[in-house]
């Protein structure tokens, strides 16, 4: 059995849950998610909580179950509290101004890069250096996190360019003069 396939998944007070063959909606406070459940794999509300089983025990059947109720974890959690990634701009004259749906970031190129925000994310700045990436869907808060990242990661040297706020970036040490 899956480990984590077989945990039960808490519904709090506030989400809705829609269960058709085939696939889940989820509603909540924070908006609403939904996603296609691969055949041979059920899911099936029971009072507050929902629970994920298999009809079959095919390789493919058992390597999509604990990924799955993860999935549907997710979108609970998401439309409940919702998922943030907060990123940290460090350098001189490194930073990020929100301008309406697109976040402009200086990162000490010869132009400063616009990034389009999409839709169902939302972005805020707490000063010019602190972008908090805020959304429904953890996949997508992770994707616009990783992208906003890759313009310019943290260098090892000076420690320059963007990084979460949790990373720790190794420092090297510089050429050493004889």
């Amino acid at each position: 059995m899956s480990r984590v396939g077989i945990q039960p998944i808490p519904v709090p007070s506030g989400v809705d849950i829609d269960l058709r063959p085939g696939q889940v909606r989820v509603k909540g406070p924070r908006g609403e998610n939904e996603l296609a459940i691969p055949d041979r794999l059920e899911v099936k509300q029971e009072g507050d909580t929902l629970l994920v089983t298999r009809t079959s025990q095919e390789k493919r059947v058992r390597a999509l179950h604990g990924t799955i109720r993860s999935l549907v974890a997710n979108m609970v959690e998401g439309v409940h509290k919702g998922f943030e990634r907060i990123l940290i701009i460090e350098g001189v004259g490194y930073r990020a101004v929100v301008e309406g749906q697109v976040l402009v970031l200086s990162l000490g190129f010869s132009h400063a890069i616009r990034f389009p925000i999409p839709d169902g994310i939302e972005i805020t700045m707490d000063g010019l250096t602190t972008v908090t990436v805020r959304g429904n869907d953890k996949q997508q808060v992770g994707e616009v996190s990783a992208r906003i990242r890759g313009f310019s990661p943290a260098e090892p040297y000076k420690g320059k360019g963007v990084r979460y706020k949790n990373e720790h970036v190794r420092r090297k040490v510089g050429k050493a003069v004889a």
